[in-house]
């Protein structure tokens, strides 16, 4: 299926490796020209070199921190003119509330809610005029059922989704839609911290940890970038211009709830 979006640019973000690695890979086959962003100027780089060898698509990269304003103004810069917009950052470390003051909150907030806002703000007029607009918020699971130990992505995240309810609906009209990327276990450097913290609580190793949850989850595996991606490329084709609002859970069917 051709999702109609080759010549259109894309910024994804936090795309040095994991899901935006991912969604950065599959838009760039398609034929979108892509701007990635990450800190690390050095992974992202070599993420850009291998995007454009394997897809053969325009890719700039532009390191920087995108939770600051500095490091979306340089994001922007490299593409006046955004037809796709990828939120995502490394979520916030797990642990347990009563240890987080009011700066480890805020910093929380600003890399999974205040920085997407922001982001959508800088690109969703110029999207609106030109009648034509994705955007994808890459969230979390957690976001349906809630994990005790990340209470801070638990919180910022579902902010996050309640804004995009609200502002999706007004969009969608210009053909301009939003909406959320839900991601269970995936294999990510993100996942690995997250069976760390629980193979110290449960006193057994990462391997033993990272075996339970695979065979806890109905599909016995956890799920690829690649496949994540592709379910990014599709949310952002010419083809889902009727899906807005929504919350699209990829979890291997680990969320036992009907809706």
């Amino acid at each position: 299926m051709d999702m109609g979006i080759r010549g259109r640019t894309a910024l994804v973000c936090a795309a040095s490796k994991g899901l935006g690695r991912g969604c950065a890979m599959a838009l760039a086959a398609e034929g979108a020209n892509v701007v990635i962003t990450a800190r690390g100027r050095e992974a992202l780089e070599a993420t850009a070199a291998e995007i454009r060898k394997a897809t053969g698509a325009n890719v700039v990269a532009v390191a920087g921190d995108i939770t600051t304003p500095e490091g979306r103004a340089a994001a922007l810069a490299a593409a006046p003119q955004i037809d796709i917009l990828v939120n995502n950052a490394g979520g916030p470390a797990p642990g347990d509330f009563r240890q987080w003051d009011r700066d480890t909150w805020i910093k929380a907030l600003d890399a999974n809610m205040l920085t997407p806002i922001e982001l959508i703000k800088a690109t969703v007029d110029g999207m609106i005029a030109r009648r034509f607009g994705r955007i994808v918020n890459i969230t979390s699971g957690a976001v349906k059922a809630p994990i005790d130990i990340l209470g801070l992505s638990n919180g910022a995240r579902s902010g996050l989704t309640g804004f995009v309810a609200g502002l999706s609906r007004k969009t969608v009209a210009h053909n301009v839609t939003i909406n959320n990327l839900l991601p269970g276990p995936f294999e990510t450097e993100r996942l690995q911290a997250t069976l760390g913290t629980w193979a110290k609580r449960d006193g057994i190793t990462i391997e033993e940890a990272a075996a339970r949850r695979r065979k806890e989850n109905p599909a016995g595996r956890f799920g690829t970038a690649e496949e994540f991606g592709a379910a990014c490329a599709f949310l952002c084709s010419v083809h889902a211009g009727y899906i807005t609002g929504q919350n699209l859970l990829m979890d291997g069917g680990h969320y036992p709830g009907t809706f």
